[in-house]
């Protein structure tokens, strides 16, 4: 009985302990959130003067003044299309691939895999100038269906990666009786695979979008009309080799974040199972 009682008190210690480690971390990963936010709120000197500190009263002029320099809706509205058309093209064509990748055990299947889970290891750096000089030669610089264009080639792996494992998982026999009532391969994706991957779809799109949205380089690179640019982009110009505006950079981050931790509160319940999910049944 004494044994028994140590035990309780060592794991009820055990997870105090744990429960506090968890608590000082998920505080060290809000500092940058509180000082982002309440530096929104103040004038450049008083973040020059003390960053940490509470301010003194509420600039609301930040975000009028952000929205304006930057058009916020603008680049708003750039952010919303190319991620959304690169989500489609991703989540469409990932699936398909993975579907068929999946079901067609032959030797160039397995290679074809093996080559798109290869480019998830290479750098990004070393692909930006040629790259570039592809971009141009098929004139997709300066256009919003260029940028979506090269999401597809570079997000794709990833998402045949996630797709493949969970769609192994799917009853083959679902597809037997669906050829059986004369299904043709479109209407078999449609009806009965697409419907059984909503969990790893989910996962897809909450992973692909906080990638497209928050991305800076690849945007930099294609779009160099400033009608075209995205937020991260537009955020960046506030920040020169003479004068950096952190006051109303901070306040177009504040607005650029709303929306998407919306979306990731709205779907964040399907991301670990559906990356465990994938990883187990791969």
């Amino acid at each position: 009985m004494r044994q028994s009682v140590l035990r309780l008190n060592r794991e009820f210690a055990f997870s105090i302990l744990v429960e506090m480690f968890l608590i000082i971390m998920v505080l060290v990963f809000c500092i940058p959130l509180y000082f982002m936010l309440i530096n929104s709120f103040k004038t450049f000197g008083e973040i020059t003067m003390n960053a940490a500190s509470l301010p003194e009263k509420l600039v609301w002029k930040n975000y009028a003044v952000a929205v304006k320099q930057v058009k916020f809706f603008s680049v708003f509205v750039n952010s919303i299309s190319i991620t959304a058309g690169s989500l489609f093209g991703m989540v469409v064509l990932g699936a398909m691939a993975s579907w068929k990748l999946a079901r067609v055990q032959t030797w160039v299947s397995r290679l074809m895999f093996f080559l798109y889970v290869s480019a998830m290891v290479i750098p990004f750096q070393s692909v930006m100038i040629p790259l570039v000089k592809v971009a141009f030669t098929l004139q997709l610089i300066n256009s919003r269906l260029g940028l979506i264009v090269i999401y597809f080639g570079f997000g794709l792996p990833f998402t045949i990666f996630l797709y493949h494992g969970f769609v192994k998982g799917v009853p083959f026999e679902l597809e037997e009786s669906g050829r059986l009532e004369g299904c043709s391969d479109i209407q078999l994706f449609i009806h009965i695979v697409i419907p059984l991957l909503k969990t790893i779809t989910v996962t897809v799109i909450i992973l692909q979008t906080l990638w497209v949205w928050n991305d800076f380089l690849l945007p930099s690179l294609i779009l160099h009309d400033r009608d075209l640019h995205t937020i991260p982009l537009g955020i960046n110009r506030f920040f020169g080799q003479y004068r950096n505006q952190w006051d109303k950079a901070l306040a177009t981050l504040v607005l650029s974040m709303l929306p998407i931790i919306v979306f990731f509160l709205f779907l964040q319940k399907h991301l670990i199972r559906g990356v465990a999910d994938g990883a187990l049944k791969g």
